[in-house]
């Protein structure tokens, strides 16, 4: 064990970066061994309403002051999303619930809507892990888990301003097993402003 500088310098020149490197990732694959996806009872909706407003939030640094995006509403929240109530009431959506370690670290909500206008089965309608469990592989695992979940014709579509997005999504969908046919198709601005990742994950 390394604990003082001295001893982090004997280690010669490089040796205790490439051992922080190897115990970073020790570190993220601890993390994603313990991730668990869910799908999300009635009961729980309320937990992904209260973790919606962490979504929008985050969101909302992509916003500029002259527009009307991302604004609060008067009571300080950024209201209910209007879609909310269909993910448990039609069959074409599914809410999922996202752990680390048994705790809540996330949600999914996936539907058939397609942002490219042709064939899929199952869309990234929205996606969320909390900043603490960012970095740490969470996410990564957390898509490989659910597209292991649900195998079929696959698109995410990434909004134009989240630059993070468009660096995650393409190396966390190529990670998965089973996954092939990955193509990315410019949005057409009015349907969407930004890539659409489109892929197949076999069964």
């Amino acid at each position: 064990m390394l604990t003082s500088s001295k001893s982090s310098l004997a280690s010669g020149p490089g040796e205790s970066d490439w051992l922080s490197t190897q115990l970073g990732w020790l570190h993220m694959s601890l993390d994603a061994s313990k991730v668990e996806i869910t799908p999300a009872s009635a009961a729980e909706r309320p937990l992904i309403e209260a973790m919606f407003q962490y979504y929008i939030y985050d969101f909302s640094e992509m916003g500029s002051p002259g527009d009307d995006d991302f604004d609060l509403d008067a009571d300080g929240t950024f209201g209910r999303y209007e879609h909310m109530e269909a993910y448990w009431r039609e069959p074409s959506r599914i809410p999922l619930l996202i752990r680390r370690g048994g705790k809540l670290a996330g949600f999914a909500l996936l539907n058939d809507h397609s942002h490219s206008g042709r064939p899929l089965d199952r869309n990234f309608g929205e996606f969320f892990v909390m900043r603490k469990y960012r970095r740490g592989g969470v996410a990564s695992a957390a898509v490989r888990e659910i597209l292991t979940l649900y195998p079929g014709r696959w698109e995410a579509a990434i909004m134009q301003r989240n630059t993070a997005a468009q660096a995650f999504w393409p190396r966390a969908v190529a990670a998965t097993p089973g996954v092939r046919d990955i193509t990315t198709l410019p949005g057409d601005g009015v349907e969407w402003t930004g890539p659409i990742l489109r892929f197949v994950v076999e069964a």
